[in-house]
């Protein structure tokens, strides 16, 4: 492994062994940030395409020879790619010149032609690939297999290294603290859109990219933006996606407008105990369907089973990232994770909703850590009912 460079090559390497991959085509952009050290041209933060195509960088990994990586740059990157080598980070050789997906993809297989000997499996992300580059590596190496890269790159991502935990501990305390801040600033008659642009300009005075806000307001399920206004005693749910560096802090946490009634204290109660429970289990080693056991048996002990639901899904670059631990959730994918054991340095999402007709949309989720020993939770203030000012 290279001193500086921000992945392990070997665990690479072991991944890309078990799924039958030769050479990587990484197209993804959070795959790049990750495989780069968090790494992506400024100019495209916002919007890809330009012109008649689009920004389409291109990692290319040779298994077992991080020398003969590289990095397909946009013609005009150069400043950028210069700026992040003079701070010091790694960076794989850099091929510039391309401006669409077409000549991205053609640099990309010429660099493949000239450092690695055929027959080769190719391994790309099917989602992340647009058809005309594919149509183009498909021409150019029609003979070699292509394979669904996406699952050993996810699962190199799903251990987090001490200092991507740090970026996840300070985005979910960050998404937390601008709930608050939002409780403090929304009054009677604010309209959802209102409150959320307090959650935005809250996140974004953190420093963090405001990436949404899922608002309920009084007895209401429908959680997106919308000119509905708080009323007096309405439940509001916080519901935000903050990105801090390239991570996530994704958080619920609930309000009020006036003091809670004991109904209220019972009902966000009766969703504490689960999300309590399901934590309890965590620690490496444990399977990580028994998380799922952990919060079933708590659900079955509650007086509003029948509408609770519970969910669990791994946090990082991406939301519903490895570990992937239910087929059942919002979320369709495979439980490819369920019957593994959990790792120090996975990071859990757990989640728990009770659509209440007469009260609201009541939900609490927390951002959990795998250490060896338990679990560390993070952004974990907040939990209870957050007073809106009269």
């Amino acid at each position: 492994m290279h001193p500086n460079s921000p992945f392990s090559m070997a665990r690479l390497d072991g991944l890309l062994d078990a799924a039958g991959i030769d050479v990587l085509l990484v197209t993804s952009r959070h795959n790049i940030q990750y495989l780069l050290g968090g790494y992506y041209h400024f100019q495209f933060d916002y919007m890809e395409a330009i012109g008649i195509s689009r920004y389409l960088p291109i990692v290319v990994y040779v298994k077992g020879a991080l020398d003969k990586s590289a990095y397909i740059a946009n013609r005009n990157e150069r400043d950028s790619v210069q700026n992040r080598i003079d701070a010091g980070h790694w960076m794989p050789q850099v091929l510039f010149g391309s401006s669409t997906s077409v000549e991205a993809m053609a640099l990309a297989l010429k660099h493949v032609k000239a450092v690695a000997t055929s027959p080769l499996r190719i391994g790309v992300e099917m989602s992340f690939l647009p058809a005309d580059a594919a149509d183009a590596l498909r021409a150019s190496l029609g003979d070699c297999p292509i394979v669904e890269a996406m699952r050993p790159l996810e699962k190199l991502r799903a251990i987090k290294s001490p200092a991507e935990l740090d970026i996840l501990r300070e985005a979910s305390e960050r998404v937390v603290d601008s709930m608050l801040d939002t409780v403090k600033l929304t009054r009677l008659g604010q309209s959802k859109r209102e409150i959320i642009g307090h959650l935005r300009q809250a996140e974004l005075s953190r420093d963090m990219v405001f990436e949404y806000a899922l608002v309920t307001l009084g007895t209401s399920f429908n959680r997106a933006p919308s000119d509905q206004r708080l009323k007096r005693g309405d439940v509001v749910s916080l519901d935000s996606g903050g990105n801090f560096r390239g991570y996530i802090g994704d958080l619920c946490r609930m309000a009020v407008h006036g003091a809670p009634d004991q109904e209220l204290v019972d009902l966000l109660g009766e969703i504490d105990r689960v999300q309590q429970a399901a934590r309890a289990p965590i620690k490496a080693g444990l399977l990580g369907r028994d998380i799922y056991t952990a919060a079933r048996d708590a659900l079955a002990r509650s007086p509003h089973r029948e509408q609770m639901h519970f969910v669990a899904h791994g946090m990082g670059i991406v939301s519903h990232e490895a570990p992937r631990l239910t087929a059942d959730g919002p979320i369709p994918y495979p439980a490819d994770d369920a019957d593994h054991s959990l790792e120090a340095g996975m990071v859990i999402s757990i989640e728990t909703t009770l659509p209440h007709k007469q009260r609201g949309f009541i939900k609490l989720e927390d951002t959990i850590a795998v250490t060896a020993n338990g679990y560390d939770a993070f952004g974990d203030h907040a939990r209870g009912w957050n007073q809106i000012p009269e």
